[in-house]
């Protein structure tokens, strides 16, 4: 090997040598501060304490009619108009007639046994009069009271056996029900507003030929409305009684109140909670719309024995409590909700709750707490 070969590979094996121990020194040096990394953590906690609370659920719903029925007819005939133009966001009252069928010669039928019925009455009075004088005014009475345009009036009771034998050998008791059978069939060629409501759809114009059943026109109650609301399941126990219940509209302005009416038997499959129904009655000078979304705010009637700690402390359903200077995870059931605050159940008295949530850290050997008030 020439001269120069083994001088410049001995300058490269000292600089090698030189970097190495560069090297390893720094090594050790960052040995050295990694063992001198602090083991320890100081964090915020509080202790926990229970006591007998009034709930309160915050819900979200829309408002919907109590009832909500079709209109049709049970017989065949040609369809006529009532007291009002039915029209979709039409108002009615109750009682209204709100359609007809044209019964013209049903009409005149009835009308013909009342007559009828009217001449038998007429020819038992003279006897009535002699035979029962105290009970002849009644009979007057009915009589005044068969008119062409009304329902016949109530069959006046009898005051004896012998009285009833002879107002039946007359005739008048197997025309009376007669009739009445006739005007149970005549009522069903009008209709008659079931409550005070609105027109939401209209699926027949008047002047149509309708067949039994067919779909006329949608109507709702415009005086009782309901609210349906998803209760979460674990603490559809603690609400299901029937608690005060405030409804917000979409501004943060109350305007109505209600009351529990029914809850569904079974879960939502959307929203895997119960549908429970409330009644919703407007405050004064309140206008509330089938439709309308609104916030309904229920409070628990029964006090219940919960925690109230930060929203921040809790993490699907789990805190950490500080035992020992260790973390330790703790499953809670939240029973309520308010602004930044839990309500909670599954905390022991005097627990110590870390408010912030954190996930533990293996660097890290001792927690230390400092309690906050």
């Amino acid at each position: 090997m020439k001269k120069s070969q083994i001088i410049l590979f001995t300058v490269l094996l000292v600089l090698s040598g030189t970097l190495y121990a560069i090297v390893l020194s720094n090594k050790k040096e960052e040995t050295k501060e990694k063992k001198g990394v602090e083991t320890q953590k100081y964090i915020s906690v509080i202790n926990i304490n229970n006591q007998k609370r009034s709930l309160t659920l915050s819900s979200y719903g829309q408002i919907v009619p109590f009832t909500e029925l079709d209109i049709a007819f049970e017989i065949q005939g040609r369809l006529q108009k009532g007291d009002l133009r039915m029209k979709p966001g039409s108002s009615f009252s109750k009682d209204d007639l709100l359609y007809k069928v044209n019964a013209e010669e049903m009409f005149f039928t009835l009308n013909a046994r009342k007559a009828q019925l009217a001449n038998l009455v007429i020819a038992v009075l003279p006897d009535i009069s002699i035979d029962f004088p105290e009970e002849y005014e009644k009979w007057n009475g009915f009589l005044n009271d068969i008119k062409p345009s009304g329902f016949l009036p109530v069959l006046p009771e009898f005051s004896n056996q012998k009285e009833s034998l002879f107002v039946n050998s007359k005739g008048i008791f197997g025309e009376y029900w007669s009739i009445k059978s006739l005007e149970e069939k005549m009522s069903k060629y009008i209709y008659l507003a079931p409550f005070s409501g609105i027109v939401s759809e209209v699926y027949t114009e008047p002047g149509s030929i309708i067949n039994p059943g067919t779909r006329i026109a949608r109507i709702f109650n415009r005086e009782k409305m309901e609210v349906k609301l998803p209760i979460p399941i674990d603490v559809y126990e603690k609400f299901k009684r029937s608690g005060k219940v405030t409804f917000e509209n979409a501004k943060g302005e109350p305007v109505a109140q209600g009351r529990l009416l029914r809850s569904q038997g079974k879960i939502n499959m959307n929203t895997q909670s119960i549908d429970a129904f409330y009644s919703i009655i407007p405050y004064p000078n309140k206008t509330l719309l089938s439709g309308q979304y609104v916030t309904a705010t229920i409070d628990n009637l029964i006090s219940e024995s919960v925690a109230v700690i930060p929203t921040n402390a809790a993490k699907e359903n789990q805190v950490y409590l500080l035992k020992n200077h260790k973390l330790e995870p703790k499953k809670i059931k939240i029973i309520s909700q308010k602004q930044d605050s839990l309500f909670v159940e599954g905390l022991n008295e005097n627990d110590t709750l870390v408010i912030e949530f954190i996930t533990p850290s293996k660097e890290i050997k001792k927690y230390i707490g400092i309690t906050q008030q």
